[in-house]
């Protein structure tokens, strides 16, 4: 198998992961449950009748229900890319002579990412019970767009809170409901929304740190060695100035983990970089992913909606107070005391 093929698997095999992972993330709720009946579908052309109903307990387990198979493979994922970066990377840095602290850098980030992992997946994001019901109700208003007064919940059999939404992962109603992590195994809620946010930038900065260690190294490597100034022999017997495709290939040969390595973390730190810009702006405007995506679904993307009567009214989103006070909600989620003294 020559360089290009087994270069075009690899980066296949890089981008189909890392879409995986976008997918997993971004989509929650619909792409999971898009892809059990996607399954379940092509199941059913090949596989026996009794064999099918088995995959299917087995897909709803794992794709409707709080499951730790993605919780698994987030710390399998981590943990192969830091054993790969601290029995190669570290060690050919360390010769170099990088910087200590420059290598330390995503252990520290690794440190404060497992602490934001833990309190965020541990923590109650804000179930609603019927002790706490009476008092979160009266936290937000309903804007009589996105959250109907009067709406109750068909499971938890109580009326919903503006902003706020039924699980299907969980089985319960979550207040200011954001999404359902299953890298977390977790709603995303008020009360967890913090170490959420911290959890996703310290997850984008190790991949970027890792990313930018590895890339120098790669550098040092090839300047170290004079390579661009060489030449080669082709396979016809000529000699040949040493090109990109030819350097690429000679990293990938020489250093096929680290490479393969350095892939997979740059395209993760695109697209967490993608999702955490993302998740700024939902903060600074006060919006929440569960309501960005009703206000498109709704039609509410050009700012309108439209009422029963049929006419169009201007939409508003009533729960932005500013750029500073939006982010200082996701750190500090507003009490019925706090909404009383404002009133």
């Amino acid at each position: 198998m020559d360089f290009l093929t087994l270069f075009l698997i690899y980066l296949c095999f890089v981008l189909t992961t890392t879409g995986l992972l976008c997918l997993c993330s971004g989509r929650k709720e619909g792409f999971l449950a898009w892809g059990v009946s996607g399954a379940s579908q092509v199941l059913s052309l090949v596989i026996p009748t009794q064999l099918q109903r088995a995959t299917q307990r087995v897909l709803h387990r794992l794709f409707h229900t709080r499951s730790r198979l993605f919780v698994v493979l987030h710390i399998a994922l981590q943990a192969a890319v830091y054993g790969e970066y601290t029995w190669e990377v570290f060690v050919y840095c360390w010769e170099l002579q990088f910087h200590l602290l420059l290598l330390l850098l995503p252990y520290l980030l690794l440190a404060g990412n497992v602490g934001c992992f833990i309190l965020c997946s541990r923590a109650n994001p804000g179930i609603i019970t019927r002790s706490n019901h009476a008092s979160l109700v009266k936290i937000y208003p309903y804007d009589g767009v996105l959250f109907q007064k009067g709406t109750v919940c068909p499971v938890c059999g109580m009326e919903k809170p503006a902003r706020s939404k039924h699980c299907s992962f969980c089985s319960v109603c979550v207040h200011r409901f954001d999404h359902h992590c299953v890298w977390l195994n977790n709603c995303i809620g008020a009360f967890n929304a913090k170490y959420f946010f911290l959890y996703l930038f310290t997850l984008t900065a190790m991949a970027a740190a890792v990313a930018v260690i590895t890339a120098a190294f790669l550098v040092r490597v090839v300047l170290l060695s004079n390579m661009m100034q060489g030449s080669y022999v082709d396979d016809r017997g000529q000699e040949r100035p040493v090109e990109m495709l030819f350097l690429i290939q000679h990293l990938f040969l020489t250093f096929p983990r680290i490479v393969f390595m350095l892939g997979f973390v740059v395209l993760l730190t695109l697209v967490l970089g993608a999702y955490s810009c993302f998740s700024l702006y939902l903060a600074f405007t006060n919006q929440t992913s569960n309501e960005w995506s009703k206000s498109r679904r709704h039609g509410c993307s050009r700012h309108q909606t439209l009422q029963p009567h049929g006419s169009r009214v201007g939409y508003k989103n009533i729960y932005s107070k500013g750029i500073w006070m939006n982010f200082k909600e996701i750190f500090k989620p507003p009490t019925v005391l706090e909404r009383k003294k404002k009133t």
